[in-house]
């Protein structure tokens, strides 16, 4: 028998639980598309401003890249770090309030590298249950002790905090805007618990630059809370439509990462193209600041449309909505009876999320106007009836964002 006999069975497992992956070409990026004669809406794209396909990126880039190349060629202790590297530092630095900011190679990269940079075998992190698999992996690199508390649960936090033994240092970790269920964070209450028992807080807001706060800041910004947060991540990728991770923190917090964090030492920085892009991406959200609310207010119109079609939406509040379908049979049918409709929104299954919350998750872009928001409500609605799927628990509070969209 070979060796890697043992993959086919897993693999084969994986198909009878509908749980198995796929990597599917698409023609093109963005929240809105055509393909021959047909509009696709994509629900299944971060690009949240609909910036990655933004004439003012793309010029940026390719000045960028004419002048510097298309690579850094190192990382960024040896030769790899330009100007230009050092001018999106201090940019990110401004956006985000704080001292310093820490480019690194991706969102993963950022997480997985911080943490084991600022706690090690004899600390403890305190995490959300539902942090993102890099925050649970840079735990795991870490080798501090993980303390696992219930989804925006201060009280379960406190008594894990309060049992803690107080040797070591203590980090919690948690996201502003959750990126599979889209709620957020009580920031202001966990900042009080790290201040209480002494504790680092670290805050990944990968789903909320760009889109909270003031400029686009996130939602550390938005409540204030710069100077009690002591690592705020966050991505390029996402709503700022071009690619990279970043940590906002104090100068001395910056130097000690330069020296610890791997994930920033031993890889090559990013292309002078790609960090063009980013600078060009934060001038325009700090410029046009109506951009995020203006996003905010067509998710808000939407996922009332779905719940006053009885859909459950679970307790998002922001850009990121799921239809919470159960089983992942169904999620995958319901996903396939969608793109038939020309709607990409693919299903999220374990061990993504927990077991008995497969879903679809919608992520909705600027490039979805109000005309494709009713569009796409009235066929999910009647893929969910065609399947029996609708909603067993209390519809989420609905908060809008000013009037319904255009």
């Amino acid at each position: 028998m070979r060796a890697e006999n043992w993959i086919q069975d897993e693999l084969t497992e994986l198909r009878g639980r509908h749980l198995a992956r796929n990597i599917v070409v698409y023609p093109f990026t963005g929240g809105r598309f055509l393909t021959g004669d047909r509009t696709i809406l994509n629900f299944s794209s971060n690009d949240y401003l609909n910036l990655a396909t933004d004439e003012r990126l793309i010029r940026a880039a390719q000045e960028a890249s004419a002048e510097l190349g298309t690579g850094s060629g190192a990382s960024r202790l040896m030769t790899g770090t330009l100007p230009i590297h050092e001018r999106l530092e201090e940019a990110v630095a401004i956006h985000k309030g704080c001292p310093a900011a820490l480019v690194f190679g991706s969102g993963f990269l950022t997480n997985a590298g911080v943490i084991p940079a600022v706690v090690g075998r004899s600390d403890h992190v305190f995490s959300d249950k539902l942090v993102h698999a890099s925050i649970v992996d840079g735990i795991v690199l870490s080798r501090a002790r993980h303390h696992r508390f219930r989804h925006n649960d201060c009280d379960h936090l406190r008594d894990l905090l309060a049992g803690c033994p107080s040797p070591g240092r203590k980090l919690i970790v948690t996201e502003s805007v959750f990126s599979m269920d889209g709620d957020v964070a009580p920031l202001s209450r966990v900042a009080a618990l790290a201040d209480e028992y002494g504790a680092l807080l670290m805050v990944d807001e990968a789903h909320a630059t760009g889109v909270f706060g003031p400029i686009g800041g996130g939602m550390v910004r938005e409540l204030g809370l710069e100077s009690q947060v002591n690592l705020a991540m966050g991505t390029f990728s996402k709503a700022l439509g071009s690619y990279g991770g970043f940590v906002a923190c104090a100068e001395s917090m910056w130097e000690w990462l330069v020296n610890r964090a791997r994930g920033f030492i031993y890889t090559t920085a990013l292309p002078p193209g790609v960090v063009a892009a980013s600078l060009t991406a934060l001038k325009i959200v700090e410029e046009e600041s109506k951009l995020g609310p203006e996003l905010l207010r067509r998710a808000a119109f939407f996922r009332g449309e779905l719940q006053e079609a009885g859909l459950d939406t679970g307790t998002s509040v922001s850009q990121i909505i799921p239809v919470m379908v159960g089983e992942s049979e169904k999620a995958v049918a319901l996903a396939a009876r969608l793109r038939e409709r020309d709607i990409l929104a693919l299903p999220v299954r374990p061990p993504t999320v927990p077991a008995g919350t497969a879903r679809l998750r919608l992520s909705l872009t600027l490039a979805h106007t109000k005309d494709d928001l009713v569009r796409a409500a009235k066929a999910i609605a009647e893929e969910c009836r065609a399947l029996g799927i609708s909603s067993e628990q209390p519809k989420s509070i609905r908060i809008v964002f000013g009037s319904s969209p255009d």
